[in-house]
């Protein structure tokens, strides 16, 4: 099954009301073994995900007033200019992460930790902001990405919703991530594991269910922006020069606990090894050589640019300074649904799966989606 059949046949499901807990034939599910026997580092762990409503139809995103304030930079480390190697120089790259490029950059401030519950909990208090996953979907944006004469379900399937993490209790095809992902009604960032859940207690863990624009709206209501995907890269690094994570080269399972990943069978089975089975507090690991917690792991986090599979290739031929990205979104695997980087791994991030805590690893996902595995951070040129 391609993603493009994939996720014409997840937006439906979307909007008749069924989770996307999908039933296969016989045939379908043969087409998933070979895919899991085939599964190559080229896939993309939010792969399939269905684009949520609105945002992802255009590359138009809403543009938020940009604060006043000085941008305080209390909670944030300044990473001096420099020049760096951006991209795999091994072979656990997917392709859109080749080839490896020079890349000079000024220096800036970047946030110390992913942005909290709490913080962002003070921006919505100040501006009465709701999140995308608390709007009601818009029909008219809908359909632009469904066949033709896809008819208008009922009201009460347009309803606000968020994706959750929902684990099947054994082993799955990792090529169906509709097999651990689901449309719940009710969650957002208040309650990113679905309506009967919360945050209380919760002030210093990464805000989730956060969609770009919700991320890009904080930013600016704060004084920042979201970061570059080679700022991202250069301040996950830490002062190290081709290492494969944030800390070094020691793979993340040797040794003690690095980053808040999966360990186990994904993603039926988590063993905890790191003392989390989901998302951990801001500062639970140590941080890299510049003072940055959880550049690995956690939550996925947005940066700034558009995602096109291959803008590594269009900018490999010189040293580039300050890229801030492709001028517009293009995957191949989903053509008519604009997509923003995501940058880090998360929590769901295993070996067997993604292993999305290295420092060149990519990730694509549509701009108006909120996950339970991803949140952001802020940086100041100020």
């Amino acid at each position: 099954m391609n993603d493009k059949t994939y996720n014409r046949l997840a937006l439906v499901l979307l909007l008749s009301g069924t989770h996307l807990l999908l039933s296969c034939t016989q045939q379908v599910k043969q087409e998933a073994q070979v895919a899991q026997e085939t599964h190559q580092a080229d896939s993309s762990c939010h792969s399939h995900l269905p684009s949520r409503f609105g945002v992802a139809a255009s590359e138009a995103l809403e543009e938020h007033p940009l604060s006043d304030k000085a941008g305080s930079h209390q909670g944030m480390k300044f990473i001096p200019r420099g020049t760096f190697t951006m991209g795999a120089t091994d072979q656990e790259g997917r392709a859109d992460e080749y080839p490896a490029h020079s890349v000079e950059l000024d220096g800036f401030w970047i946030d110390e930790t992913e942005v909290t519950n709490a913080q962002f909990a003070a921006f919505v208090k100040a501006t009465d902001y709701k999140t995308t996953a608390e709007r009601k979907p818009d029909w008219e944006e809908i359909k632009k990405q469904l066949p033709p004469g896809t008819p208008k379900p009922a009201d009460n399937v347009l309803v606000p919703a968020a994706l959750t993490f929902n684990p099947p209790a054994h082993p799955v095809p990792l090529n169906n991530a509709a097999q651990w992902w689901a449309w719940t009604p009710g969650a957002n960032w208040k309650h990113p594991e679905g309506p009967n859940s919360n945050i209380k207690g919760k002030d210093n863990y990464p805000v989730t269910q956060v969609s770009w624009e919700d991320a890009n709206a904080y930013a600016r209501w704060a004084g920042k922006r979201l970061p570059t995907e080679a700022e991202w890269e250069y301040a996950s690094r830490g002062k190290l020069k081709n290492n494969i994570y944030p800390w070094g080269n020691e793979p993340v399972e040797s040794g003690k606990p690095k980053a808040n990943t999966w360990q186990g069978s994904f993603p039926d089975k988590n063993t905890d090894w790191d003392s989390f089975n989901g998302l951990a507090p801001v500062r639970s690991f140590a941080p890299n050589a510049y003072g940055l917690y959880d550049m690995a792991g956690n939550v996925w986090e947005w940066v700034s640019d558009w995602y096109t599979q291959d803008y590594y290739q269009q900018v490999s031929h010189k040293t580039i300074k300050n890229p801030t990205g492709p001028a517009k979104s293009y995957d191949p695997d989903e053509p008519s649904v604009p997509k923003k980087v995501t940058r880090g791994g998360s929590f769901m991030c295993n070996d067997s799966y993604c292993k999305g805590y290295r420092v060149t690893a990519r990730m694509k996902t549509s701009a108006d989606t909120g996950l339970q595995n991803t949140g952001f951070r802020c940086v100041s040129t100020k």
